[in-house]
C-alpha cells in the first residue's frame, strides 16, 4: 500500500479507510486519548492545534501522527530551545489489536481498550492506561502513571515519576524509580504473582488478594515497614528492616527494594476479589 501523508495546520478530523496494525503518536503540550475498537479502520480527530502543523501518515498498516523534528529514540532527552512552542489535542480510536506507540512530552496521554502492545515514553506529563490487556512499557522522567484495571504485563521506569495501580490482575509488574513512589492494589489472577519493585527514596505500598500464592522479600535500609499478613515475619538490624516469608503455596513471586523509603505490605478484603466494584481512582490505600 503506499504512503499517504496529510499535514494538519488547524482543527481537524480525518478517517483511515485502510486497515491499521500500529499507531505511532509523538506530540508536544496538550493532550493524546487513544481508544481502541472492534474496527478494522481508524479515525483522527485533532480538536486543537497552536504552533507547527502534524504531519499524519499511514504506510501499510502503521499510521503515525507526529512532528517531524520530534524523534521517538531519544524523545526522553529531547530539548530543542530553537524549536517552536507548540501544543496539540489529538483523538484516536484505533483497532483494539494494534500495537501503540506514545510519545508525549508535556502532555496529558491516555490509552484505553487495546489489546496489543502498548509503549509509552514522556519526559513529563502524566499518563493513563485502562483496560490494557496486552503487554504494557512505560518510561518517564517526572511523569505520573496510573493503570487501572491492566491485565498484561506491566513495566515502568521512572526518575521521579510515581505508579499507581488500580484493580491490577496482570501477570507481572516490575517497575524502578528514583523518587517516585509506588502503589499496587491487585486483584485476584490465575497466573502466579511476579512483582519486582525498585526505588531509592520513594515509598512501596502493595495490597494483596487474599489468598495469595508468593515468596515475599521486601528491603528497606532506613525506612519504616508494615505488614499485614501472620505468615509474614518482620525482622532486621540497625536501620535496615526486612519482610520475609511464603503466603499460600509460595508458587509466585514478589520482592520490593527501597533504600530509604517505606514499605506497605496490606491485604485486600476477600470479598473484593470476587466483585468488580471499583474504588474512587486514586483511594487506592
Amino acid at each position: 500500500m503506499p504512503e499517504s501523508t496529510w499535514t494538519v495546520a488547524e482543527p481537524r478530523k480525518l478517517t483511515f479507510d485502510d486497515p491499521v496494525t500500529a499507531l505511532h503518536v509523538r506530540i508536544v503540550d496538550g493532550a493524546v486519548n487513544v481508544v481502541g475498537t472492534d474496527e478494522t479502520t481508524a479515525r483522527l480527530e485533532v480538536s486543537a492545534i497552536d504552533g507547527p502543523p502534524l504531519v499524519v501518515t499511514q504506510e501499510g498498516g502503521t499510521l503515525t501522527v507526529t512532528y517531524p523534528d520530534l524523534p521517538w529514540h531519544g524523545i526522553l532527552t529531547w530539548l530543542d530551545r530553537k524549536a517552536p512552542r507548540r501544543r496539540a489535542a489529538v483523538s484516536l480510536v484505533v483497532p483494539a489489536g494494534a500495537a501503540v506507540e506514545v510519545g508525549a512530552i508535556g502532555a496529558e496521554a491516555v490509552v484505553s481498550g487495546i489489546k496489543g502492545r502498548t509503549e509509552l515514553r514522556g519526559i513529563s506529563g502524566d499518563s493513563t492506561v485502562v483496560g490494557l490487556s496486552g503487554i504494557v512499557r512505560a518510561e518517564t522522567v517526572s511523569g505520573n502513571l496510573e493503570a487501572q484495571t491492566v491485565s498484561g504485563d506491566l513495566r515502568f521506569h521512572s526518575v521521579s515519576g510515581d505508579l499507581t495501580v488500580v484493580d491490577g490482575s496482570g501477570t507481572s509488574v516490575r517497575a524502578e524509580s528514583v523518587t517516585g513512589h509506588m502503589v499496587l492494589d491487585l486483584g485476584a489472577s490465575s497466573k502466579p504473582t511476579d512483582i519486582r519493585l525498585t526505588s531509592v527514596s520513594g515509598e512501596i505500598a502493595i495490597r494483596l488478594p487474599h489468598p495469595t500464592d508468593a515468596k515475599v522479600e521486601a528491603n528497606t535500609a532506613s525506612g519504616a515497614v508494615s505488614n499485614a499478613f501472620e505468615d509474614l515475619r518482620v525482622g532486621g538490624q540497625w536501620g535496615a528492616k526486612k519482610i520475609t516469608g511464603t503466603l499460600g503455596a509460595g508458587t509466585g513471586k514478589l520482592k520490593a527494594t527501597t533504600v530509604s523509603g517505606s514499605i506497605a505490605l496490606l491485604r485486600r478484603p476477600p470479598a473484593q476479589d470476587h466483585t468488580h466494584e471499583a474504588e474512587p481512582t486514586g483511594k487506592v490505600l
